[in-house]
């Protein structure tokens, strides 16, 4: 073999080692990616976001019908295998929700929800059902008297999101949210809240 053709393999090897190592230190890996498609946008990691939205629904043993507009943080962490997508997300939200009955004013001046999501991606769309824990509070007034009630419950919800770039997304979520009844002294009786929200959110993802 002549020392023409073994330089000639010397550097075309090295020439193939120094893309490979571009490949590994060069070219910053996508953090939290999954095995899927080619060019398939992934919704794996934890991500954190703010929301916005409006809340209406019902005060237990009254005809007060508390509603207004609400907005809060969220934060979660998604998990992906193919186009299917689980996690766990926790919102905290303050709410201008109030009504009259009779001579008490009710309000919901604050809530959460730590639930569980499951949802199909269609690339960068993902469509989700959702469903978990739900607490707040609820707050009865009259004249100069005012009391105020913390109680946990449940909500289920369904929603939709986009992405807007790999780190950025938008969604639209409804949400359901029954406060269990708790009982007021101010009133004589046991009220819980029972409401629907729909919000728009954005997301950051890491």
């Amino acid at each position: 073999m002549s020392i023409r053709v073994i330089c000639s393999a010397v550097v075309l090897i090295g020439i193939a080692t120094s893309a490979s190592a571009a490949d590994l230190y060069g070219r910053p890996a996508q953090p939290y990616t999954v095995n899927q498609p080619l060019n398939a946008y992934s919704w794996a990691g934890p991500y954190i976001g703010g929301n916005i939205g409006y809340n209406w629904g019902d005060v237990s043993n009254t005809a007060a019908a508390p509603s207004g507009v609400s907005g809060g943080i969220q934060a979660g962490y998604n998990f992906q295998t193919g186009p299917w997508v689980f996690g766990v997300e926790g919102d905290i939200q303050a709410s201008g929700a109030s009504d009259r009955f009779a001579v008490w004013k009710f309000s919901n001046p604050w809530f959460g929800t730590l639930r569980g999501r499951a949802g199909y991606a269609l690339n960068n769309i993902l469509f989700f059902g959702t469903a978990g824990l739900a607490f707040g509070s609820l707050r009865a007034e009259t004249l100069a008297l005012s009391e105020t009630k913390t109680s946990a419950g449940w909500t289920v919800g369904v929603g939709a999101e986009i992405g807007i770039t790999q780190n950025w997304s938008a969604k639209v979520e409804y949400l359901y949210i029954d406060l269990s009844d708790n009982r007021f002294i101010t009133t004589g009786s046991t009220h819980g809240y029972q409401s629907s929200l729909v919000r728009l959110g954005v997301n950051y993802r890491f």
